[in-house]
């Protein structure tokens, strides 16, 4: 396939998507706000969401552009203006998500007022949460785009890349001093630079949006329902305006700042590797390589045009079914499909010419058999298709263990008929037993991907994975508007037969948001360990002479006995137990003094008990909103200085064993706190919607799956999806320094 209809494909599908999410952000803003006192609280909500997301971003620019700088100096000025291009696009997405939510939230309520329609109420939801979806699609290829065309193309380093030399604008500002400082930087590492960006603005939404929005919600959950025995999001308890913020800058923020990083590290993980496959001699076709470079981009094109098919087709049809979950499957599943189909067209395009093609100089060595490719052309295509395949089952089982329709949810809920103590204990069994599924369909995807295409076949099942993430995201962000709809309408005294719509859509909303954490930890395995791949790639030397009978990439590997490499390994285990360590601390921390202030205003504000007086929802907001800016810094910067400071230290085999230490712990502790929190929270919905025969809100069973959910909510919300971050944003700051520590750090001076 020509790189000029790759290029075109990539950018006609980034400005069609954004095109359509600028569509959908104003036929939502069209709709009607509803009452004056609906208005009022949403525009509470706004103000607040605004004002966090506005000092959070401060921050952030702070480190980036510390980050930027020390990119220029080290690495490659390249890399670090792609830093920069990925941060904006991250960045832009997590704001314009953030402000569709809180422009949909009120309408939501307000359809469900006016039509009493289930149906029409989730298109609205949904429309708001496409706007999120496809701005993470679009933005981040917009900024590929961007890159690949000055980067790439202008600056020639694609060429440069095909013919193993290093362009002008890959040396840094000290290279450019001394040619003794130069670290021989290439197009991965800006490719890599642009991933970092993602990655910064996505740790940092994460962590920052995580401990905001746990906070306060803990502090209404344990003072509101558990001991004055109100109902969630009541007027009357202060901490429920900064509960609402808390869902947009945590749960649609954070989010699409999250799914965006893991979309561009799967992408950008198979480009890396190619180069890096071909850098060290692995195989010998220049034509090849540039096809293996072009087909995660024209890919990822296929799927974004899929989405937005996909997403359409939810609001073409005039009447949906009352069943929000059967229509929201719908809709993703129609992306799914026609990803792989056009997936299918563009695999051929791009590796059908190479069929029967032998390389030169080694009798009986195919092409495809030089890069891996066992079933010819369709191979990495298959292996993509496995990748979509394997999140859709780990989504599924994320759905098992979390939804209340089923088994395990059920019994939890009637665990919580003893007290909180057994519905803890019975959570963390669940949370625990849930790992072992997903991990064996993770497992059966890597292998089977290898199997089929190699190396470049797992980067491929990540790309698949996350291919039509504009609809999971979509999906994903319809929770929280939905969520905070429900709570407008508690606040603003509507009928009670608004909240059951709202909180049937929300409900669909918490097990959808448990299988894109599914999706999300999946996609950030195989990514990591493409990237992985390519960081080892990068600081092991390339034989002199490529010698595919002895198979140049068997020389390529991590030896897991060799104690810096063991040792790496056991720190790197303990590493997402510490930062998760931190965020809970964090988020504890912040709930502490939420918990204080609803119980100062509930005990000193007179009247309001009886709901003569409104509390003072500022004091809540501020108290969330210093928390988690306070908090949210050290967890980030320890996860991009760690493996960049052991690097300079122990060198690159301890950072190997490092990244695949982290990376199977994190893997674990990721489900485990994505699916006990979600069956938490399930567990005391479906209490509250009288699944639990003779248990109703207020008794004290639903107290006790307060807690529970209480206890789930950092894990759930916070730590979990905080994980996938760290492992990549882990392997991607290696990838983009190991060329300056692999032969400078304090082991090689000491000679050791």
């Amino acid at each position: 396939m020509d790189f000029t209809v790759v290029l075109g494909l990539v950018i006609v599908a980034a400005l069609g998507g954004l095109a359509y999410a600028a569509f959908n952000y104003f036929s939502v803003k069209k709709l009607e706000e509803g009452t004056e006192r609906m208005q009022e609280i949403a525009s509470a909500i706004r103000v607040g969401a605004n004002a966090f997301i506005t000092y959070e971003y401060k921050i952030v620019a702070i480190v980036a552009v510390v980050v930027a700088l020390l990119l220029a100096l080290i690495i490659s000025w390249s890399a670090a203006v792609a830093f920069i291009i990925g941060a904006t696009m991250s960045a832009s997405a997590g704001w314009v998500g953030m402000k569709i939510a809180t422009y949909a939230n009120v309408r939501v309520t307000n359809t469900a007022r006016t039509t009493k329609s289930l149906s029409d109420t989730l298109k609205v939801a949904f429309k708001g949460g496409s706007v999120m979806g496809l701005c993470v699609s679009g933005c981040a290829l917009l900024g590929i785009f961007i890159v690949f065309i000055v980067f790439g193309v202008a600056c020639g380093q694609i060429d440069a890349s095909v013919e193993g030399v290093q362009a002008a604008s890959c040396k840094s500002i000290l290279g450019m001093i001394s040619e003794n400082l130069n670290f021989g930087a290439g197009f991965t590492m800006t490719l890599s630079g642009y991933a970092l960006g993602c990655s910064i603005i996505a740790i940092f939404a994460r962590i920052g949006g995580g401990i905001y929005t746990k906070a306060a919600d803990m502090g209404a959950d344990l003072v509101g329902k558990t001991e004055a025995h109100i109902p969630e999001d009541d007027p009357r308890n202060p901490a429920t305006i900064a509960d609402n913020v808390g869902d947009n800058v945590g749960d649609v923020a954070g989010l699409g700042s999250d799914l965006l990083e893991s979309y561009v590290g799967a992408l950008l993980s198979g480009t890396i590797l190619a180069i890096e496959l071909f850098a060290k001699h692995v195989f010998g076709n220049t034509e090849m390589l540039k096809q293996m470079i072009y087909f995660p981009l024209a890919f990822a094109a296929a799927g974004l045009i899929s989405c937005v098919i996909g997403i359409a087709s939810l609001f073409i049809r005039k009447k949906l079914s009352d069943n929000p979950h059967k229509e929201l499957n719908g809709a993703t599943y129609i992306s799914a499909i026609l990803t792989m189909v056009l997936g299918g067209v563009i695999a051929f395009f791009c590796f059908n010419q190479f069929g029967g093609q032998m390389i030169e100089g080694y009798e009986g060595l195919s092409v495809f058999d030089s890069v891996e490719f066992h079933i010819g052309w369709s191979s990495p295509w298959v292996a993509a298709a496995i990748g979509v395949i394997a999140g859709i089952v780990i989504g599924k089982i994320a759905e098992y263990y979390t939804s209340y329709d089923y088994k395990p949810t059920k019994e939890l809920s009637a665990a919580s008929i003893e007290g909180s103590a057994l519905t803890i204990t019975q959570g963390l069994a669940l949370g625990m037993i849930s790992c072992m599924l997903p991990c064996v369909v993770l497992g059966v995807a890597i292998f089977g991907s290898y199997l089929i295409s190699g190396m470049y076949g797992v980067a491929a099942a990540a790309i698949g994975m996350l291919s039509f993430v504009a609809t999971t995201v979509s999906v994903d962000s319809y929770g929280p508007i939905s969520d905070n709809a429900g709570g407008i309408a508690e606040m603003s005294y509507l009928d009670p037969s608004v909240r059951e719509i709202t909180d049937e859509l929300d409900a669909v909303g918490n097990t959808t948001a448990a299988i894109g954490k599914g999706f999300a930890i999946g996609s950030a395995a195989l990514a990591t360990l493409s990237m992985m791949t390519s960081y080892i790639f990068a600081y092991t030397p390339a034989p002199e002479v490529p010698n595919y009978a002895e198979g140049a990439l068997d020389k390529i590997s991590l030896n897991s006995i060799e104690p810096a490499v063991l040792v790496g390994c056991i720190v790197g285990a303990a590493l997402p137990f510490m930062f998760s360590g931190m965020l809970i601390n964090a988020v504890a921390k912040a709930a502490r003094k939420m918990v204080e202030e609803v119980r100062r205003q509930f005990r000193e504000i007179k009247g309001l008990m009886e709901g003569e007086v409104l509390p003072d929802y500022k004091t809540c907001i501020e108290i969330s909103s210093q928390g988690a800016l306070r908090e949210m810094r050290l967890p980030a910067i320890f996860s991009i200085a760690f493996p960049v400071v052991c690097g300079f230290i122990f060198g690159a085999e301890f950072v190997g064993g490092v990244l695949v230490g982290a990376t199977i712990s994190a893997i674990m502790l990721a489900l485990f706190c994505g699916n006990s929190g979600g069956a938490w929270d399930n567990g005391k919905k479906y209490i509250e919607v009288g699944g639990v025969q003779g248990q109703s809100k207020g008794g004290s069973a639903h107290d006790a799956a307060v807690v529970g959910d209480t206890v789930g909510d950092p894990l759930k919300d916070t730590v979990g999806p905080s994980l996938d971050i760290l492992i990549k944003i882990m392997s991607t700051i290696s990838l983009v320094t190991v060329a300056a520590f692999a032969n400078n750090n304090l082991l090689n001076l000491l000679g050791l």
